[in-house]
Protein backbone atom coordinates (compact mmCIF):
# COMPACT_ATOMS: atom_id res chain seq x y z
CA UNK A 1 0.00 0.00 0.00
CA UNK A 2 1.50 3.69 -1.25
CA UNK A 3 1.85 6.05 1.81
CA UNK A 4 -1.21 7.88 -0.21
CA UNK A 5 -3.41 5.31 1.04
CA UNK A 6 -2.52 5.25 4.08
CA UNK A 7 -2.82 9.01 4.73
CA UNK A 8 -6.50 9.02 3.35
CA UNK A 9 -6.85 6.08 5.35
CA UNK A 10 -5.94 7.35 8.15
CA UNK A 11 -7.82 10.98 7.21
CA UNK A 12 -10.77 9.13 6.98
CA UNK A 13 -12.53 9.73 10.38
CA UNK A 14 -11.01 13.40 10.66
CA UNK A 15 -13.20 14.17 7.48
CA UNK A 16 -16.39 12.05 9.14
CA UNK A 17 -15.62 14.23 12.04
CA UNK A 18 -15.73 17.14 10.14
CA UNK A 19 -19.20 16.44 8.52
CA UNK A 20 -20.89 15.75 10.98
CA UNK A 21 -19.73 17.97 13.69
CA UNK A 22 -22.53 20.04 15.98
CA UNK A 23 -23.75 22.93 13.42
CA UNK A 24 -26.68 25.93 14.08
CA UNK A 25 -28.59 27.69 11.31
CA UNK A 26 -30.16 30.66 12.85
CA UNK A 27 -33.37 31.72 11.06
CA UNK A 28 -36.13 34.27 12.06
CA UNK A 29 -39.93 34.65 10.66
CA UNK A 30 -42.07 37.08 11.44
CA UNK A 31 -45.78 38.15 11.12
CA UNK A 32 -46.34 41.63 10.11
CA UNK A 33 -49.13 43.46 11.00
CA UNK A 34 -51.10 42.50 7.81
CA UNK A 35 -51.15 39.02 9.18
CA UNK A 36 -48.58 37.92 6.14
CA UNK A 37 -45.24 35.59 7.37
CA UNK A 38 -42.16 36.84 5.62
CA UNK A 39 -38.81 35.13 6.21
CA UNK A 40 -36.72 38.26 5.91
CA UNK A 41 -37.44 41.87 7.97
CA UNK A 42 -34.15 43.39 7.33
CA UNK A 43 -36.19 45.80 5.36
CA UNK A 44 -38.12 48.29 7.23
CA UNK A 45 -41.36 46.54 8.89
CA UNK A 46 -44.22 48.33 10.00
CA UNK A 47 -44.69 47.78 13.61
CA UNK A 48 -45.76 45.51 15.92
CA UNK A 49 -43.90 43.02 14.65
CA UNK A 50 -44.08 39.29 15.82
CA UNK A 51 -40.83 37.56 15.20
CA UNK A 52 -40.39 33.82 16.01
CA UNK A 53 -36.26 32.70 16.01
CA UNK A 54 -34.67 29.34 15.95
CA UNK A 55 -31.63 27.82 16.15
CA UNK A 56 -32.40 24.78 13.80
CA UNK A 57 -29.18 22.50 15.39
CA UNK A 58 -27.81 19.90 13.28
CA UNK A 59 -25.43 16.64 14.10
CA UNK A 60 -26.08 17.55 17.90
CA UNK A 61 -25.44 13.79 18.88
CA UNK A 62 -23.90 12.96 22.25
CA UNK A 63 -22.82 16.65 22.59
CA UNK A 64 -24.64 18.90 24.90
CA UNK A 65 -25.91 21.88 23.76
CA UNK A 66 -26.50 25.76 25.18
CA UNK A 67 -27.94 28.07 23.34
CA UNK A 68 -27.74 31.88 23.81
CA UNK A 69 -30.34 34.54 22.41
CA UNK A 70 -29.29 38.75 22.65
CA UNK A 71 -31.46 41.00 20.68
CA UNK A 72 -30.30 45.25 21.47
CA UNK A 73 -30.79 47.93 18.95
CA UNK A 74 -27.87 49.00 16.57
CA UNK A 75 -25.54 50.75 18.00
CA UNK A 76 -26.83 50.29 22.13
CA UNK A 77 -25.56 46.97 22.82
CA UNK A 78 -25.31 47.41 26.09
CA UNK A 79 -29.22 48.02 26.84
CA UNK A 80 -30.32 44.17 25.93
CA UNK A 81 -34.19 43.97 24.89
CA UNK A 82 -33.85 40.20 24.81
CA UNK A 83 -31.59 37.70 26.67
CA UNK A 84 -32.80 34.64 26.67
CA UNK A 85 -31.18 30.53 27.10
CA UNK A 86 -33.92 28.95 24.71
CA UNK A 87 -33.21 26.28 21.53
CA UNK A 88 -36.30 28.89 20.05
CA UNK A 89 -38.06 32.44 20.97
CA UNK A 90 -40.69 34.92 20.05
CA UNK A 91 -40.39 38.98 20.41
CA UNK A 92 -42.52 41.50 19.01
CA UNK A 93 -40.65 44.38 17.80
CA UNK A 94 -42.60 47.96 19.11
CA UNK A 95 -39.64 50.26 18.68
CA UNK A 96 -38.78 52.05 15.56
CA UNK A 97 -34.38 51.66 14.26
CA UNK A 98 -32.54 48.76 13.36
CA UNK A 99 -31.86 45.81 15.59
CA UNK A 100 -29.44 42.93 15.90
CA UNK A 101 -30.42 39.40 16.88
CA UNK A 102 -27.61 37.26 17.88
CA UNK A 103 -27.53 33.67 18.44
CA UNK A 104 -24.59 32.01 20.74
CA UNK A 105 -24.29 28.25 20.53
CA UNK A 106 -21.92 25.81 22.53
CA UNK A 107 -21.74 21.93 22.35
CA UNK A 108 -19.40 20.23 24.47
CA UNK A 109 -18.74 16.48 24.49
CA UNK A 110 -15.99 15.42 26.91
CA UNK A 111 -12.55 17.87 26.03
CA UNK A 112 -14.11 18.82 23.02
CA UNK A 113 -15.71 22.47 22.38
CA UNK A 114 -17.62 23.57 19.04
CA UNK A 115 -18.80 27.94 19.51
CA UNK A 116 -20.83 29.80 16.95
CA UNK A 117 -20.16 31.98 16.00
CA UNK A 118 -16.46 32.01 15.84
CA UNK A 119 -14.39 33.77 18.92
CA UNK A 120 -14.52 37.41 18.14
CA UNK A 121 -16.96 37.26 15.43
CA UNK A 122 -20.62 38.00 14.89
CA UNK A 123 -23.00 37.20 12.34
CA UNK A 124 -26.57 38.71 13.38
CA UNK A 125 -29.94 38.52 12.20
CA UNK A 126 -30.94 42.08 11.07
CA UNK A 127 -34.19 43.49 11.92
CA UNK A 128 -35.81 47.03 10.76
CA UNK A 129 -38.51 48.70 11.84
CA UNK A 130 -39.96 51.96 10.60
CA UNK A 131 -40.67 55.11 11.81
CA UNK A 132 -44.64 55.23 12.27
CA UNK A 133 -47.05 57.55 10.01
CA UNK A 134 -50.64 57.48 10.59
CA UNK A 135 -53.32 60.23 8.41
CA UNK A 136 -57.18 60.33 8.11
CA UNK A 137 -59.29 61.43 5.16
CA UNK A 138 -60.97 65.01 5.64
CA UNK A 139 -64.57 63.15 3.94
CA UNK A 140 -66.25 59.91 3.34
CA UNK A 141 -69.19 59.28 0.86
CA UNK A 142 -71.15 56.19 2.59
CA UNK A 143 -73.01 55.03 -0.62
CA UNK A 144 -71.73 52.05 -1.48
CA UNK A 145 -69.95 52.91 -4.87
CA UNK A 146 -66.80 51.31 -3.91
CA UNK A 147 -64.68 54.50 -3.57
CA UNK A 148 -64.40 56.46 -0.04
CA UNK A 149 -67.62 54.47 1.64
CA UNK A 150 -65.41 54.34 4.96
CA UNK A 151 -63.58 56.09 7.21
CA UNK A 152 -60.57 54.75 8.09
CA UNK A 153 -56.89 55.35 8.22
CA UNK A 154 -55.10 56.61 5.23
CA UNK A 155 -53.07 54.14 3.09
CA UNK A 156 -49.86 53.58 3.98
CA UNK A 157 -50.09 54.15 7.45
CA UNK A 158 -46.97 52.47 9.21
CA UNK A 159 -45.47 51.31 13.22
CA UNK A 160 -48.77 52.20 15.20
CA UNK A 161 -48.43 50.29 18.51
CA UNK A 162 -51.17 51.99 20.46
CA UNK A 163 -54.48 53.24 18.77
CA UNK A 164 -58.07 54.82 19.80
CA UNK A 165 -60.62 56.75 17.36
CA UNK A 166 -63.91 58.07 17.98
CA UNK A 167 -66.22 59.77 15.96
CA UNK A 168 -68.70 62.66 17.09
CA UNK A 169 -71.80 64.27 15.64
CA UNK A 170 -72.28 68.24 16.20
CA UNK A 171 -73.71 68.04 19.69
CA UNK A 172 -70.59 66.07 20.87
CA UNK A 173 -72.55 62.59 21.34
CA UNK A 174 -69.95 59.39 20.94
CA UNK A 175 -71.56 58.02 17.13
CA UNK A 176 -68.65 55.21 17.01
CA UNK A 177 -65.19 54.21 18.28
CA UNK A 178 -62.73 51.58 17.62
CA UNK A 179 -59.18 50.60 18.91
CA UNK A 180 -57.07 48.83 16.26
CA UNK A 181 -55.72 50.86 13.30
CA UNK A 182 -56.87 48.82 10.86
CA UNK A 183 -60.65 49.24 11.62
CA UNK A 184 -63.22 52.10 10.11
CA UNK A 185 -66.47 53.37 10.79
CA UNK A 186 -68.89 52.72 8.35
CA UNK A 187 -70.82 55.72 8.26
CA UNK A 188 -73.64 54.48 10.08
CA UNK A 189 -75.69 54.92 13.70
CA UNK A 190 -77.70 52.92 15.09
CA UNK A 191 -78.06 50.73 12.03
CA UNK A 192 -78.84 53.66 9.47
CA UNK A 193 -76.76 55.89 7.71
CA UNK A 194 -75.84 59.40 9.34
CA UNK A 195 -77.16 62.62 7.56
CA UNK A 196 -75.24 64.37 5.51
CA UNK A 197 -72.97 67.29 7.34
CA UNK A 198 -69.95 67.67 9.24
CA UNK A 199 -68.89 65.23 12.25
CA UNK A 200 -65.84 65.05 14.45
CA UNK A 201 -63.03 62.67 14.32
CA UNK A 202 -60.74 62.46 17.55
CA UNK A 203 -57.57 60.06 17.69
CA UNK A 204 -55.14 59.22 20.05
CA UNK A 205 -52.09 57.01 19.28
CA UNK A 206 -48.45 55.93 19.32
CA UNK A 207 -46.16 55.42 16.88
CA UNK A 208 -43.29 52.88 16.93
CA UNK A 209 -40.55 55.72 17.29
CA UNK A 210 -42.31 57.57 20.17
CA UNK A 211 -44.54 60.06 18.25
CA UNK A 212 -47.77 60.67 19.97
CA UNK A 213 -51.05 61.25 17.27
CA UNK A 214 -53.47 63.49 18.92
CA UNK A 215 -55.63 64.14 15.55
CA UNK A 216 -58.89 66.47 15.96
CA UNK A 217 -60.45 67.10 12.60
CA UNK A 218 -63.56 67.48 11.21
CA UNK A 219 -64.94 64.74 8.66
CA UNK A 220 -67.66 65.85 5.95
CA UNK A 221 -70.08 63.10 5.01
CA UNK A 222 -71.50 63.09 1.68
CA UNK A 223 -73.89 59.94 1.49
CA UNK A 224 -75.35 61.24 -1.74
CA UNK A 225 -72.10 61.37 -3.90
CA UNK A 226 -71.82 59.30 -6.67
CA UNK A 227 -68.12 58.74 -7.69
CA UNK A 228 -69.13 57.18 -11.35
CA UNK A 229 -71.23 59.84 -12.04
CA UNK A 230 -69.45 62.75 -10.17
CA UNK A 231 -72.22 64.31 -8.38
CA UNK A 232 -74.67 64.14 -5.76
CA UNK A 233 -77.56 62.67 -7.51
CA UNK A 234 -79.66 66.00 -8.08
CA UNK A 235 -81.67 67.00 -10.65
CA UNK A 236 -79.91 67.89 -14.12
Amino acid sequence: MNRFAVFFICLLPLMAWAQTQPSVDPQGTYITVEGEEIGDASASQSAPLVAHFAANPSNVGDYSARFEWKIWKEGDAGNLLLHRFDEEIDYTFTESGSFRVQLYATFVLGNDTISYPAEGEENPIMVGISTSKLEFPNAISPNDDGNNDKLRAKDGYQSIVSFHAAVFNRWGTKIYSWDDVDGEWDGTWNGRTVKDGVYFLVVTAKGADGRKYNIRKTITVISGYNSARGDTGGDE
